[in-house]
This record gives structure tokens, C-alpha cells and sequence, in this order.
């Protein structure tokens, strides 16, 4: 379906307060198109949640790590730092982790999120503070996902997986906010970053595939209806609802162990080309945001507060300053966010305002949103133009599969700047940095 019919058809959800709400990044999915928002009110008995608003790869975020190196340290290794990071970083669609873990070790890791990365010591302390929900949604519950996800998962944790997910090589381009980037720790253009984005891999995709499955019978018993059988859904508070809600989160705690996993592969990979150590390097977590997610989270309708069930898919929560959910560093600038650009092309740290709390429950857009379908990208795209394109542009490049060249192409996609000019222009974040690529590791 057309991503506007699908924004119309969720409007029509029992339960949803106020409107569904499309960011400048639409494009159909299923169920819910990719970057739409809906709240629902937790206090109406009809409310229900919807996989189709989270999606398939529940809690794919991104995640973005600073250094004290600039272009000019990194320039003369690019290549071998490329290189080094592919090594350590395992990529593709079937791809094994490189982290050990045992079926114990799963379980732990989906109820306890990155407090289990924390106490096996692949991440530092004040990485949870920079992140959003600290890393760790407290109603996960492992015993809600099937044992077909739990394997799916188990070799897969550390791993970036395919599609849009890549871990980038980036340049601090330009500042526009140069009070907010002094607090994440970015000085100055030239400054090194990486940024990963990825998400719960063949897990969350299978938490989401059993989900739909129990909805179906769900609604036939509770008598739901909806205008497209792909937003199967459940009233929140009924037993399938509720399930959903657990194993869901269970997934995103995987997603952010899954991330931690690659910040500790990344930190490794550079301490070593550098023979240096990550603190030395100054290889401090900003932060890290998920653009697929459900929540449930207080905001103020019509003067009153209200507990809503904020389902974000292809979105991104974008909280103002002085909120009580955002860290103590970021309460003066408000919520760091990032905008993933595509291979190849820029992207942004934008930050939370109060016009976007009011407008949008605190959401803003997550990247570029497609513009081709994959298969058209496939059809009308030679892979060797797009590596040639991006060698011209100065930007080494590894991955795993070619076909995957093509369906990721920044020819594949919406312009990033424009969606990104489009939720500054209407108030709902605002801009701050403005980073671009200058290597790229791709499944």
C-alpha cells in the first residue's frame, strides 16, 4: 500500500490519541509505513499494540562513538583502518558473532540489556547513561520469545547483519550548534567518529513473525477491526498484548547488546591500528537512539498528563532540554539524535525541542527513507558505478555481498539533508552537527 493510505489506516486503530503522525522520511512498510508515529492511550480498555508499528528488526537504532583523532591522523591508515574494522566486525546475512556465548548467556543478555555487556566488561559505565532507556527495558522477559528466535539469535550477537545496517568511518563536516557539540564532545570540524547502525537480527525479526501469528487469533476473539490485515494487533492489556510487550523488549535489549558488542569490536580495532587504548583515544559513546521501537511513556495531552504506548517505527524519539529521561550532560542542549545517512552520503546530530514534544510526542525523523524499492535499485543500478562513485568521493569502502551495493545506493534514497532541513525547519529538532563518511563497512 501507499505509505499516506497506510498513515490514514493506523489513524483508525481503537485507542490512538490525537493523529498518526508522518515524518518527511515516509515510505510504505508493512502495516505502519516506515517513519510514522502513534501514541495510544494506555488508561482506554479498546488501545491496542501493533508489530507492524515497530517492525521486523525491533530496536534497530544508531549508535555514535567520538575521537580525540582528526581526517589528518586517520587519512595516511584509512585503508588498513577499513580493513582492521571489517576484521573484527562480522558482516553479511548469515553472519557468526565474534563475542562467545552460550544459551545461558542469551537469556541473561535479553532480560538484562547492556547491564549484561557492563558486567561481562565489553562496555564502560557511562555508555548506559548515553543511551536511551540507560540500555535496558526493565519488562523484557525471556521466557516470552520462542526458542525458533532464541537460535535464530544466539550466533548472531555482535554481528551487523545486511540491508542498511554498516558501521562508519565519519568527519565532522559542520557545526550549527556549537554549545550542544562542545557537550558531546565534538570541538571542531575534522574531528572522528563512528557511527554503527543495526538492530536485533533474525531475533527480533522472529519475536515479531510469532507476534503477528497470536494477534490474528487475538482479533478474531476480541472482535478488532482494521482496514489492512497487516496491522495485526492486540489490545495492550489483553494476555497476547502483553506477551508482545515482553518478548519485544527482550529483542531491544539484544539490539543494544548487539550494538555494545560492535562498540567494543570498534574500540579494539582502532586501540590496535592506533597502538593505543579506547580511553586514550577518547572513544567516548554520544549516544545511541532507536527508530523501532514501542514505549510506554508520559506526555501531556490537552493539559493533562497521560501514559501512552508510543509506537516509533523508522522514527526517532527526540526529548527537549531539562527532560528527566535524558542524561545529565544533554539536559541543557536536549536529546542528542542521529539521522543515518545512506552509503555514501552525510549524516546528522540533531537535538530535542519543545515545539517537537508538543507537535510530535517528542519524534523526529531517523534517516533518508527509500526512494526505490530494493528490487528496483537492483534492476537499474551497476554496482561498480556506485563503488567507483564513492572511491571518487575519497571514501574507502568493504562489504560483504555486491548485490547489496545496489540497494543501497544514496540513488536509492530520499535526499538526507532535505528531510533533515524539513523537521529543523518545522521545529521539531533542530540541527547541530553535520557529519560525512570517509570509510564504510557493509553486510
Amino acid at each position: 500500500l501507499p505509505a499516506v493510505k497506510q498513515i490514514a489506516n493506523v489513524a483508525a486503530l481503537p485507542g490512538i490519541v490525537k493523529r498518526s503522525i508522518a515524518l518527511p522520511d515516509v515510505h510504505s512498510g508493512y502495516g505502519f509505513a516506515i517513519g510514522n508515529m502513534a501514541a495510544f492511550d494506555m488508561d482506554n480498555p479498546d488501545a491496542v499494540i501493533s508489530p507492524g508499528g515497530v517492525g521486523f528488526d525491533i530496536n534497530c537504532g544508531v549508535r555514535l562513538l567520538r575521537t580525540n583523532l582528526f581526517e589528518s591522523d586517520v587519512a595516511p591508515v584509512k585503508e588498513k583502518l577499513t580493513q582492521t574494522l571489517f576484521d573484527h566486525i562480522p558482516v553479511g546475512v548469515g553472519s557468526k558473532g565474534m563475542i562467545p556465548m552460550s544459551a545461558r548467556d542469551l537469556e541473561e543478555a535479553l532480560e538484562m540489556g547492556m547491564d549484561w555487556s557492563l558486567r561481562e566488561g565489553y562496555i564502560w559505565a557511562e555508555d548506559k547513561e548515553h543511551c536511551e532507556e540507560y540500555g535496558r527495558m526493565l519488562q523484557a522477559d525471556p521466557t516470552k520469545v520462542s526458542a525458533r528466535a532464541k537460535k535464530r539469535g544466539l550466533p548472531q550477537l555482535g554481528t551487523l547483519g545486511a540491508g542498511n545496517h554498516y558501521a562508519e568511518i565519519q568527519v565532522v563536516d559542520e557545526i550549527y550548534n556549537a554549545q550542544a557539540a562542545r557537550r558531546m564532545g565534538i570541538d571542531e570540524p575534522g574531528q572522528v567518529c563512528v557511527m554503527i547502525h543495526c538492530g536485533s537480527r533474525g531475533l527480533g525479526h522472529q519475536v515479531a513473525t510469532d507476534a503477528l501469528t497470536e494477534m490474528e487469533r487475538a482479533m478474531r476473539r476480541d472482535n478488532i477491526v482494521v482496514n489492512d490485515r497487516q496491522l495485526a494487533c492486540a489490545r495492550i492489556n489483553s494476555e497476547e498484548g502483553q506477551n508482545y510487550l515482553k518478548a519485544m523488549a527482550a529483542a531491544a535489549n539484544y539490539a543494544w547488546v548487539n550494538r555494545s558488542s560492535m562498540t567494543f569490536l570498534c574500540r579494539q580495532a582502532f586501540a590496535k591500528l592506533f597502538q593505543s587504548t579506547p580511553d586514550d583515544l577518547d572513544m567516548h559513546m554520544i549516544y545511541d537512539v532507536s527508530h523501532n521501537i514501542a514505549k510506554i511513556e508520559q506526555h501531556m495531552v490537552e493539559g493533562r498528563q497521560k501514559t501512552l504506548m508510543m509506537h516509533r517505527k523508522g522514527s526517532t524519539r527526540a526529548f527537549p532540554p531539562n527532560h528527566p529521561l535524558i542524561p545529565v550532560d544533554y539536559q541543557l542542549t536536549g536529546q542528542p539524535v542521529l539521522i543515518g545517512g545512506t552509503m555514501g552520503t552525510c549524516s546528522y546530530v540533531l537535538t530535542g525541542t519543545e515545539k517537537g514534544m508538543s507537535r510530535t510526542f517528542g519524534t523526529t525523523c531517523h534517516g533518508a527513507g527509500r526512494a526505490y524499492s530494493r528490487a528496483k535499485s537492483r534492476r537499474n543500478l551497476d554496482y561498480m558505478t556506485v563503488l567507483d562513485n564513492l572511491k571518487q568521493k575519497g571514501i574507502s569502502i568493504r562489504v560483504a555481498s555486491p548485490k547489496l551495493v545496489m540497494e543501497e545506493a544514496p540513488e536509492s534514497y530520499k535526499n538526507v539533508t532535505d528531510v533533515v532541513d524539513t523537521c529543523h525547519g518545522a521545529g521539531i529538532s533542530d540541527k547541530c552537527i553535520k557529519l560525512r563518511p570517509i570509510a564504510v563497512i557493509k553486510g
